[in-house]
């Protein structure tokens, strides 16, 4: 009479926790007693068993339980198959046969169906039926791996599958749970495959000529030629590069410009159109017009072939002429292969450079440099002849003063004297003249400053002096006048001592002979000193300076010197010098010091400040 079967609930949670507990009802809410035994206490009480004198009875321990999952993970069987499908809208094939892969999955008894695909087959290939458990009847019976075996049919679906094969596993597993595997079958091929698989036949070559062959046969191989069209006959005309492109496709021609940069041409790069060129007209009727809107094939009796190009010779079309001097590789395998023409040698069409007549200078005219009046023979528009920066920049305020007499029959020219400058910056000379009280001459700037180029130097070859050419005692001719070296400033000899290796050994003993006299002298003071008593007063100077002098700024010192001295010689006016000493407040006033300006002095407005300033040490 009971109807309620349903079990107490025994899970539970408790603080976030899943633990078990006793139920609280029996079975379909019967009542449960305080003393009746736990389902644990039950458990142990079948499987103790009863105590013996030597211990408990040792019983077998019970044995392992593998499920189906997992002792057959991974295990697929694997069939060959095929099936027949009905072709019903081609006239080729009536069926095809279709090749299929069979696998059963033994972890969970499900079937599927791979078809392999095959690349431009036009057939949806690859899986034809999902893995899923397949149903073998209307009973609901679902498909085992007993009932596989090869050389049956199998029905899924509708459509029945011929197993003919198997692979070595599903053999060794079939056979294992004694299953009789039938011997394997050949497996059928589809005959439409077979069929495309032979080779086709070529079909027979029409005698006359198939547009639709030329087509497939020679689509996108076009010959390629080099062209120069000759329009130099009109006016304005020129010699046109040009690309000459022949469709073997269809026979057709077309014409391209190849354009340079800046050419003066407007940038349309097709001449003539892709069209089929007339080669030969057929004789028209006098009365007919000469000009019509196209050209029918009634009315040509030949057209442009590929026999009728030829590297080196010349073709019309339309009026214009072409005279092909090159081709492309393609055009040359091509001839090659087809007329047997083996000679491509390309022509030469690159004009010639004119000849241009040589520039004659005119001679120089005396005017200014040569070099600034070549500039006039060069351009429209004279430049400046280009100037040594670096040089410039290097040898600036570099002067070297040499004094020179002039050598001139006239008597009244024989006491002039002459102070000669050349300037290191860019190689020029200038000559003042000293002007001098009633001697009739106004004196000043007898020569600008000029480049000066020697005796026997041509126009087309000048050669100017150089300070190499500056000895005591050399002649130096300019213009027409000649002037003879007598003495030369200290600077002169400072710079060819420093840059010794850059001048004559003869040049720099001249300068060194003619200052050996001078040189003596100065070792000895004006007024008649020895080297040895200088050397004393400049002791006795310092001494004096470091008791009642305040120290100052010697190096400050002797760079106000150096300044006023731009020629470098060594001497100042005495009223700069006394100047300078004013400045850096030295007591000039003092007997010690009147002696050594005296001792430094040469003449009397000019005093040697380097043999002064030994006193006054940097």
């Amino acid at each position: 009479q009971k109807t309620s079967f349903h079990r107490s609930q025994t899970l539970d949670f408790k603080n976030g926790y899943a633990f078990s507990r006793l139920p609280r009802e029996g079975v379909g809410g019967d009542t449960l007693f305080a003393n009746q035994l736990s389902q644990d206490e039950l458990d142990d009480l079948c499987t103790k068993g009863s105590t013996l004198t030597y211990g408990l009875v040792k019983r077998s321990a019970p044995s392992s339980f593998t499920p189906a999952f997992v002792a057959y993970d991974k295990k697929v069987l694997k069939f060959d198959a095929y099936f027949q499908e009905e072709v019903a809208i081609s006239a080729e094939e009536h069926y095809r046969i279709r090749q299929v892969g069979i696998y059963y999955y033994l972890e969970d008894d499900s079937m599927c169906v791979i078809e392999p695909k095959v690349k431009n087959s036009g057939l949806v290939q690859g899986k034809l039926m999902r893995r899923h458990r397949v149903p073998k009847n209307e009973q609901g019976d679902y498909y085992h791996w007993k009932d596989l075996n090869l050389g049956i049919d199998l029905t899924m679906y509708g459509r029945t599958y011929r197993l003919v094969n198997c692979d070595s596993f599903t053999k060794v597993f079939l056979e294992s749970q004694g299953i009789e595997v039938n011997p394997p079958e050949e497996m059928v091929s589809d005959p439409y495959t077979e069929q495309r698989r032979t080779p086709v036949q070529k079909p027979t070559v029409p005698a006359g000529p198939d547009p639709f062959r030329q087509f497939l046969t020679y689509d996108t191989k076009v010959l390629r030629f080099y062209a120069i069209w000759d329009d130099t006959n009109c006016a304005f005309g020129d010699h046109h590069p040009c690309v000459i492109h022949y469709f073997l496709a269809d026979d057709t021609v077309e014409v391209w410009e190849v354009h340079r940069r800046n050419d003066g041409r407007d940038p349309f790069p097709v001449l003539m159109r892709r069209q089929r060129l007339p080669k030969v007209f057929v004789d028209k009727n006098k009365s007919f017009p000469s000009c019509v809107l196209e050209i029918t094939d009634h009315e040509v009796q030949e057209w442009y072939s590929p026999k009728d190009f030829a590297v080196g010779k010349s073709v019309t079309f339309l009026g214009r002429t072409f005279f092909i001097y090159d081709c492309d590789k393609f055009t040359q395998d091509f001839y090659r292969e087809k007329y047997g023409i083996t000679d491509f040698q390309p022509v030469d069409v690159n004009k010639k450079p004119i000849e241009k007549a040589p520039q004659v200078i005119p001679p120089y005219n005396g005017f200014g440099i040569p070099e600034d009046s070549l500039q006039n023979c060069l351009s429209l528009f004279p430049k400046p002849p280009r100037k040594d920066i670096i040089k410039m920049l290097e040898n600036n305020l570099k002067v070297l003063r040499y004094q020179v007499a002039l050598e001139s029959p006239v008597p009244e020219d024989k006491n002039r004297r002459f102070i000669l400058s050349y300037f290191l910056s860019d190689d020029t000379i200038g000559i003042y003249e000293p002007p001098v009280r009633n001697s009739g001459i106004p004196g000043g700037k007898y020569l600008k400053r000029t480049k000066v180029t020697k005796p026997g130097s041509t126009p087309e070859n000048p050669i100017y002096y150089e300070p190499s050419d500056f000895t005591i005692g050399s002649t130096i001719e300019v213009f027409g006048h000649r002037f003879v070296i007598t003495d030369a400033d200290e600077y002169v000899l400072n710079y060819l001592e420093r840059n010794a290796e850059s001048f004559p050994a003869a040049t720099l003993q001249s300068i060194r002979d003619h200052f050996r006299p001078r040189q003596e002298v100065v070792e000895t003071a004006s007024s008649g000193f020895p080297k040895k008593d200088l050397d004393d007063l400049i002791v006795e100077v310092q001494k004096e300076l470091k008791l009642h002098h305040e120290p100052f700024n010697t190096k400050k010192f002797h760079e106000a010197f150096h300044h006023f001295d731009t020629e470098g010689s060594g001497f100042l006016d005495k009223t700069r010098f006394l100047n300078v000493c004013d400045r850096f407040h030295v007591p000039t006033s003092t007997i010690l010091l009147k002696k050594l300006i005296d001792y430094c002095s040469c003449g009397e407005d000019k005093v040697n400040y380097r043999d002064f300033l030994l006193a006054f040490p940097s």
